[in-house]
């Protein structure tokens, strides 16, 4: 539904301050906030470390088949041509 497990995993009621100066600057940021803060900024640089970590496994592994692709058709090209008879009715057909 939109909602976290407890009520104390994220939303207004975590991530908003308690209250504000009656001239309207913002209170200051409590302890849990910022650990939170922390925590996330924490989470999100290991997500983008864990995503390049597998775009660059994905890079490797396709200049890998490309390698291979390659040197398949080296080997192809090396292969005896047929010759006479053979090289006419691979011709014709």
């Amino acid at each position: 539904h939109g909602l976290s497990r407890s009520g104390t995993e994220y939303g207004p009621l975590t991530d908003l301050p308690d209250w504000s100066f009656e001239d309207g600057r913002p209170a200051p940021p409590l302890k849990g906030q910022l650990r939170r803060r922390q925590e996330k900024e924490v989470l999100a640089r290991r997500i983008v470390m864990l995503s390049s970590e597998v775009d660059r496994g994905m890079e490797v592994w396709k200049e890998k088949q490309e390698e291979a692709k390659r040197m398949e058709e080296h080997k192809k090209s090396l292969l005896l041509k047929p010759k006479g008879k053979l090289l006419i009715k691979k011709t014709q057909s």
